[in-house]
């Protein structure tokens, strides 16, 4: 099993961050007091900022703007409204509290989020998606956004599904959104997806999205809420990077959150994560450096 581990986790520096989660899925699969019931064994993470680039904004938003900037232009009464209205003035503190993810920053998007596509079938939303996926690179790295997935959190998953865990993605950004590209970037099934969403209808034979949210914001404590929803269970294992993350991580019995340290290859912030650093250095749980354990970023 050594052997095998050594080489589905290539990307990672052997050093604390890397021992604790081998410690803990050996303890977690081994007949003891750490043991964790095969039907128990949920894993859970967010997404920006932990399985891909976050900054300087979540890419969700490069794909929403695009489309918002586009209904402003034909209705120009929509300035005079948030979302639009910090795009058309491009106004930098709206966007400071959507990239450290603000509540009600997030929420006023993705009620415009869901007012955009409402009327719509999945097929027809997941088009678009797709459409952004192929033809829109990042400005700083210049690849399509799904490039910029991080390896070693990749190897993570491989290594947690060895060990007969099943692994979700739950994030405050659009569940339908990620579930786009969730099976060919990720290799998790679309239904592994969990997301604030808006509501569906049935009605003349074909599902619609509606304008209204599905359970509410899928940030903070509505990380545990909707992940229980979803799975019946909290999870065994679940990773984070943000102050959102704190109830996700806090219900979990292991706890991994990455620091984004490494100006080199990415990005290195602590806004909108001091409060979960300090309660991981209070808490014991374990930190990632982003700089130091991983040789490998994308």
């Amino acid at each position: 099993m050594d052997a095998v581990t050594e080489q589905e986790l290539a990307s990672w520096n052997e050093g604390p961050a890397r021992r604790a989660v081998l410690d803990y899925l050996h303890g977690a699969t081994t007949p003891g007091p750490a043991f964790v019931e095969p039907g128990d064994r949920i894993a859970t993470f967010d997404n920006d900022g932990t399985l891909w680039v976050e900054q300087p904004l979540p890419p969700q938003f490069d794909f929403v703007f695009r489309s918002w900037e586009e209904e402003a232009k034909a209705d120009p009464s929509l300035a005079e409204r948030q979302p639009y209205k910090a795009l058309v003035e491009r106004d930098q503190a709206f966007f400071e509290g959507l990239a450290v993810q603000e509540p009600q920053v997030v929420e006023t998007l993705l009620e415009a989020f869901a007012r955009s596509w409402a009327g719509t079938t999945p097929e027809e939303f997941d088009a678009r998606v797709r459409e952004w996926t192929r033809t829109v690179r990042d400005a700083r790295f210049g690849v399509p956004y799904v490039e910029l997935v991080y390896r070693p959190m990749l190897e993570l998953f491989d290594l947690l599904r060895g060990h007969g865990f099943r692994v979700f993605v739950c994030s405050g950004g659009g569940r339908d959104f990620m579930r786009v590209f969730a099976e060919e970037t990720w290799g998790i099934p679309k239904e592994n997806v969990i997301g604030s969403a808006a509501a569906y209808t049935y009605t003349g034979g074909r599902i619609v999205r509606s304008r209204e949210l599905l359970g509410g914001l899928d940030l903070g404590p509505g990380k545990p809420e909707h992940i229980f929803a979803h799975t019946g269970r909290l999870p065994a294992f679940a990773g984070g990077n943000a102050d959102v993350d704190i109830e996700m991580l806090a219900c979990s019995a292991f706890a991994l959150l990455v620091r984004h340290d490494d100006d080199r290859r990415e990005y290195a912030y602590t806004k909108g994560a001091e409060a979960s650093l300090a309660m991981a250095e209070r808490l014991g749980w374990t930190v990632v450096s982003m700089k130091n354990d991983w040789t490998t970023l994308f």
